[in-house]
């Protein structure tokens, strides 16, 4: 059967598309602003239209001839993406007509233009709250006016009740077009053990996805400080949660097109630590934060705290706090980051640190953005067992390490579009 067809906006890395695709849909067209990001997402979803262009000069039927370009024909059947929201206006005027909430004026331009059947929006809980309720109440309106149904009550979910070993809440606005089945929210699947809570079929909720559980089989893996040499999949534990995270596409990504890839795992890198760190991050109790970095250490039978991205580039391009492994002194991996964040050994991203854990810290959690699309695909009346799947080819490596010039000339775009990042002085933490 065809499958369904996304298109991604703001797309960073690819943890919305990622899930979409586990979900049952093909990728069709992806928008970002940075051009590394942009490249790892055409890494990870070769076959889709990767645009990297600022949302605000993307024109519609130049969006929709892209996806055409690509072999993909009909209707586009969602519209995903989480655009920022930072400008709240003062009392009496409309907040989407602060410029600093120009990209969701944009998000909103692209759904009112392409008309997809449904859409989702995905946004910080803090939205929803304070003097920001106005600003999500008029976009619903907004949303209403140009066709669409939204389903309420507006629901923040937490990936954690998705199987995702980590705590991360977002807030969710699933459009339905008026004349196509309402899609709705997801229920949880998953819940602290020690609650007992039911799902609506009367059956308790499986509990909480671990941290040991993600990242466990890595633990006997030193990290690597220079370089990144890979890690023999073979030597790693893909049996019961793990699985889904197989080289092979397999339990929560089975829907994904398989990719030609190495045998090697990449990006158990890490940082250099001083002694005295490492001292500090072994006395520190596991679920507690140290007190000198002010970094969380992890509780192997417990969840991550929400990884974050950090500050852009031009902001001094600040990384933000890694929590800190439960058994070994010093802070997760990157590839220890994309367990936590429910990203598949087989994605890949870029091979610096700092891009590395920013485009996970910015990705939407694909566990989560997958039980969003199935809900999606259900309202469609889709059977998901009966998509195809396919095998990708293999991508060129070097696309992995480019630097922002490099990136930007590969785009065909200035290299000034995203501010130069200030480098820090590499030494140890």
């Amino acid at each position: 059967m065809k499958r369904p067809i996304a298109i991604d906006l703001f797309a960073g890395c690819g943890g919305m598309s990622l899930g979409l695709e586990a979900a049952g849909f093909d990728i069709a067209a992806a928008v970002e602003f940075d051009a590394i990001h942009t490249l790892v997402h055409h890494f990870n979803f070769p076959y889709g239209a990767s645009i990297c262009q600022n949302i605000s000069e993307v024109n519609s039927q130049y969006l929709l001839q892209a996806v055409e370009s690509k072999g993909f024909q009909g209707e586009i059947d969602l519209i995903a993406g989480g655009p920022p929201c930072q400008g709240f206006s003062h009392m009496g005027k409309r907040q989407l007509d602060d410029p600093r909430n120009s990209l969701v004026f944009e998000y909103l331009r692209i759904i009112k233009e392409i008309k997809p059947k449904y859409f989702l929006f995905e946004n910080v809980p803090g939205i929803a709250s304070g003097q920001h309720k106005k600003f999500l109440e008029e976009l619903i309106v907004e949303f209403e006016n140009i066709g669409y149904s939204v389903q309420r009550p507006i629901a923040i979910l937490n990936a954690a009740h998705y199987g995702a070993p980590q705590n991360r809440k977002r807030l969710i606005l699933v459009g339905s077009r008026l004349d196509v089945n309402q899609a709705i929210y997801p229920k949880k699947t998953h819940s602290d053990i020690s609650s007992n809570e039911l799902c609506p079929l009367g059956n308790q909720l499986a509990p909480m996805s671990t941290c040991e559980q993600a990242i466990g089989d890595l633990t006997k893996h030193k990290a690597y400080k220079q370089g990144d040499n890979g890690v023999d999949s073979l030597q790693l534990d893909y049996s019961g949660f793990r699985k889904s995270f197989a080289l092979k596409p397999g339990g929560e990504f089975n829907l994904c097109h398989a990719r030609e890839v190495s045998p090697l795992v990449y990006g158990h890198i890490g940082s250099n630590h001083t002694q005295k760190s490492m001292d500090r991050f072994d006395a520190t109790p596991s679920g507690t934060v140290e007190e000198t970095s002010r970094f969380f250490k992890l509780s192997a039978n417990g969840q991550c705290n929400t990884l974050r991205a950090g500050t852009a580039s031009d902001k001094g391009a600040y990384t933000a706090p890694r929590p800190i492994h439960y058994d070994v002194p010093r802070c997760i991996t990157v590839r220890e980051a994309a367990r936590l964040h429910t990203f598949p050994d087989w994605f890949r991203f870029h091979n610096t640190i700092w891009h590395g854990f920013r485009e996970i810290g910015n990705a939407v959690i694909p566990f989560l953005s997958k039980s969003l699309g199935r809900e999606i695909i259900k309202a469609m009346q889709l059977n998901p067992r009966e998509f195809e799947t396919y095998t990708l080819s293999q991508q060129d490596e070097r696309l992995l390490s480019y630097n922002m010039a490099q990136a930007s000339k590969y785009w065909d775009i200035p290299d000034n579009v995203i501010p130069k990042r200030k480098r820090e002085s590499k030494g140890v933490i």
